[in-house]
């Protein structure tokens, strides 16, 4: 990833910070009980998940600006911080408008929270891409599990936003790898998988009543899971890491 395609990424963000996403007004929005009793706690997880204000993943962007000297990479991240945020927004408005509770807490949030603490910007992408993928399946289940059209536009709108995120994080992952060295890259990338694997079957097992709704099975959430990891960040993992230009 260069100059040039971080402009690319730039401009999208700018973009649609000027445009945001919109629910458009006068959609049906019945959300039945059987309904609301399946996903409230798995929806409410979710959106405390989406909530968080990017600290720690802005002071590491920040250092990694300044040590490659490309200021805007800065700009970018606030953006698509926003945008999650404004997806915990919507959530939390239809989450009230149908008194579903809110979560102050909840163990996998604390978990993913303390694992993006740990080290630098190669390791928060790491953590953070298995939660936007896998957080792209959950959606498209979700807007499954319910006929409340409401929902299911909301659903759609977060995945095509996490479609944006999805590509600039990965692309940005791809360019940290590259910069070290080979052995660790060969222990890096089987250890990400290994981390993908073990936080999808968690979700399975604390959402898979709305999972369940959607279809899935427990083999088949994972090999959507696994499908997802592949076309991201896998088969085209070589080139992608290989052919990568100078920030300078």
């Amino acid at each position: 990833m260069g100059p040039e395609e971080l402009e690319v990424w730039s401009n999208h963000f700018e973009h649609h910070a000027r445009h945001r996403r919109r629910i458009p007004r006068g959609l049906s929005d019945v959300l039945r009980a059987d309904e609301r009793q399946l996903i409230a706690d798995s929806i409410a997880t979710f959106q405390l998940g989406e909530s968080s204000e990017g600290r720690t993943l802005l002071r590491a962007v920040e250092h990694f600006a300044r040590r490659n000297e490309v200021p805007y990479v800065v700009r970018i991240f606030e953006l698509l911080i926003r945008e999650e945020q404004r997806h915990a927004s919507l959530l939390r408005s239809f989450m009230q408008d149908h008194r579903i509770p809110l979560k102050k807490a909840d163990w996998t949030d604390r978990v993913f929270r303390l694992i993006r603490r740990l080290a630098g910007l190669q390791l928060y992408l790491s953590v953070l891409t298995c939660a936007e993928l896998i957080g792209k399946v959950y959606y498209r289940a979700l807007e499954s599990a319910t006929d409340c059209r409401r929902l299911q536009v909301l659903c759609r709108a977060i995945v095509s936003d996490e479609l944006a995120h999805i590509g600039f994080e990965t692309q940005l992952l791809f360019r940290l790898r590259a910069g070290s060295a080979a052995s660790l890259r060969a222990l890096t990338q089987p250890a990400h998988w290994t981390f993908f694997a073990v936080t999808a079957a968690v979700v399975w097992f604390t959402h898979r009543s709305v999972l369940r709704r959607a279809g899935y099975s427990a083999r088949s959430f994972l090999r959507s899971c696994l499908s997802e990891y592949a076309f991201y960040l896998e088969l085209t993992a070589p080139d992608r890491g290989l052919q990568v230009s100078s920030w300078r």
